[in-house]
């Protein structure tokens, strides 16, 4: 599969989720395994280009190739603003949301909200693939509901707007998350368009993966929730890819060092005061099954500086291990952090391989 200049065989994607798939997510799991990570979504209203929420959205610093570039919205002249910014920001790719169920985005005739709507896809695509020099592609899912799946209507007017590569979630707007993926719908897609696919929903093991490609006869894979707390699942559905055996899991050694390095970069990203908030969430998915994770995590939410939620990683982790077999793993923290993203410059993360 080619995306731009970028050959794939058999890509497995980390899916664009709106908080979750910030700039110091995408490059971890791109470094455990993921060959595409697109972006959380990010505002076609050029009024809010410049607020830090969205100038954070759009910072793809450090990131490997090819860097992807989430935008949402209704408007065909914002959607062509939007992508040529992010063009001119060193983005390789813009995806086009046309997936998200949110109620706050198809309020405002955006994200699956669209898919109601086929000659607007067609003129946001036509427009926005004529304005850029770089690939673009779509995220949709398989219609508005159950009554009415127009995704393979969409996915011809993708193809003949020149879109390079669609995403398909296997449920309508209106199932939500709720219910099983439709794989037969994505393999009705799939055979019908000369353009690649990636299939994605309900894939949370390797054995997953396996099946939705030999169901669906997709390009590839795109996962979503099941990578929260989870980046290894891509190294694992590559090597059982490639082997068809299974790849064990991280020990609580490797857990407690990815994890820290994953916090230490969001506190650079976002300042000590709102990175230690947004750690939260991705520290309870990091703990999810473990004994006394449960408390842990109330625990977790008391605390304030991130120099206590590194400590406290530590000694969870040394606890849950019952062979007591890992070394206290010890991060080189800078001696202030700082209070508002403005960056760490003096510390150098632990547990990843650049």
């Amino acid at each position: 599969m080619r995306l731009g200049r970028h050959l794939f065989n058999r890509p497995v994607a980390l899916a664009p989720m709106a908080g979750v798939t910030d700039r110091p997510f995408r490059i971890l799991c791109k470094r455990l395994g993921a060959d595409l990570a697109f972006s959380e979504m990010v505002t076609s209203n050029s009024a809010l280009f410049a607020t830090p929420k969205t100038r954070t959205r759009m910072d793809h610093r450090g990131e490997t190739e090819p860097r992807i570039i989430q935008i949402a919205g209704g408007d065909v002249a914002m959607m062509v603003e939007a992508a040529q910014l992010n063009e001119s920001l060193g983005a390789h790719v813009i995806d086009i949301n046309m997936g998200c169920p949110a109620k706050k985005v198809c309020n405002k005739l955006a994200g699956s909200a669209l898919l109601s709507d086929e000659l607007l896809v067609y003129k946001i695509l036509a427009a926005v693939v004529k304005s850029v020099s770089i690939p673009v592609t779509l995220k949709i899912r398989t219609g508005p509901d159950r009554d009415n799946r127009n995704g393979l209507t969409i996915g011809r007017i993708a193809e003949e707007c020149g879109v390079s590569l669609l995403s398909v979630h296997g449920r309508t707007r209106a199932d939500k998350f709720l219910g099983e993926a439709e794989y037969e719908t994505i393999a009705q897609i799939v055979q019908q368009l000369s353009i690649p696919v990636l299939a994605n929903g309900d894939i949370t093991t390797p054995e997953d993966a396996a099946r939705v490609l030999q169901m669906t006869g997709a390009a590839g894979i795109m996962v979503g929730r099941a990578a929260q707390g989870n980046p290894w699942i891509f190294r694992e559905i590559k090597h059982y890819l490639d082997t068809g055996q299974k790849l064990p899991g991280p020990d609580n050694a490797e857990k407690a060092s990815v994890l820290k390095w994953h916090l230490l970069n969001l506190y650079e990203l976002y300042g000590e005061y709102s990175g230690v908030r947004i750690a939260r969430k991705h520290i309870a998915w990091y703990c999810k099954g473990k004994s006394h994770a449960a408390e842990f995590r109330q625990r977790m939410y008391r605390l304030e500086s991130a120099e206590e939620q590194l400590s406290q990683i530590d000694h969870f982790f040394n606890t849950v291990d019952e062979t007591n077999s890992i070394s206290r793993i010890t991060p080189t923290i800078p001696a202030s952090l700082p209070r508002s993203g403005a960056g760490l410059k003096n510390y150098e993360p632990v547990g990843i391989a650049s």
